[in-house]
């Protein structure tokens, strides 16, 4: 489905939505208070602004005695064979970010990522698809990567753990690639990159991937990721905890210019390796 398409399909969501709950005499807050999310938040819903989650759709569907409308047509948009069902909405959503904070321990971002590290990323976790499965999915994120190139695109931060610089995801040439992208990102000026070193120690937001997401017109949210599964909140008092965990990870990072320093070197070492195979 085409990006203008499912906008135009959330449009209609959102103007489904408002005749259906005016034709049931409630408000934009009295409806929120049934199905247990802001006045506000369903404004926004009406509007496109924001997309709401399955389980808002299923109890939107139950308050206004809609048979299913709002769960089929949330399903159908958010059903997009190349990302995980619990990632469609937060592609969306980078789409509409002014600004997007990232920490990551493990794996270069999507969003960072190059063709060979995304490749591999992917082989890695489906070793038993087709390469045209895998083809798919690395086009998808690169495609993702293009809001980096756009006029209005977000302000990007991201604190990458030093483990991610020094696993050698694709083999040492397809790692210097990678770190030698990341390195003209941050020369220019698409991204603030710093880096957790490994003497930082423990951290509290260690045990997987964390992203911050802020709007023009619509509240934050954060989105958690582990190996098989993902959270993206919106829950007013969650996500400032998760805004606070990020500030103090950033605190642990580098200063960027240190962290660019580290990348660099981490680069040299994968080609002296990679000229040596």
């Amino acid at each position: 489905m085409a990006n203008v398409s499912r906008q135009a399909v959330w449009e209609f969501f959102g103007t489904e939505l408002k005749r259906r709950r005016e034709n049931a005499g409630l408000t934009q807050s009295e409806l929120g208070l049934r199905v247990f999310v802001s006045g506000g938040y369903i404004g926004q819903f009406e509007q496109a602004i924001r997309k709401p989650q399955l389980d808002v759709a299923r109890r939107i569907d139950e308050v206004l005695e809609t048979d299913g409308i709002f769960e089929r047509l949330c399903k159908k948009l958010i059903d997009d064979p190349r990302y995980a069902d619990y990632f469609a909405e937060v592609v969306d959503l980078e789409r509409l970010a002014m600004r997007i904070c990232e920490f990551a321990p493990t794996v270069v971002p999507g969003l960072l990522q190059t063709e060979p590290y995304a490749r591999a990323v992917t082989i890695a976790a489906n070793p038993f698809k087709t390469d045209e499965y895998v083809d798919e999915i690395v086009c998808a994120r690169l495609e993702r990567s293009r809001i980096l190139n756009d006029a209005t695109r977000p302000e990007y931060w991201v604190a990458l753990h030093e483990n991610v610089l020094r696993n050698p995801v694709g083999g040492p040439a397809a790692m210097a690639g990678q770190l030698e992208h990341i390195k003209r990102l941050i020369r220019d000026r698409t991204a603030i990159v710093t880096v957790m070193p490994y003497t930082a120690g423990a951290h509290a937001a260690m045990n997987g991937d964390l992203r911050l997401m802020e709007f023009d017109d619509a509240p934050p949210v954060a989105y958690t990721e582990t190996s098989f599964s993902g959270t993206l909140v919106d829950v007013p008092a969650v996500v400032k905890r998760a805004q606070r965990a990020y500030d103090l990870l950033r605190v642990a990072t580098l200063s960027p210019e240190a962290s660019l320093t580290l990348i660099e070197s981490a680069a040299e070492d994968f080609r002296r390796c990679a000229s040596t195979t």
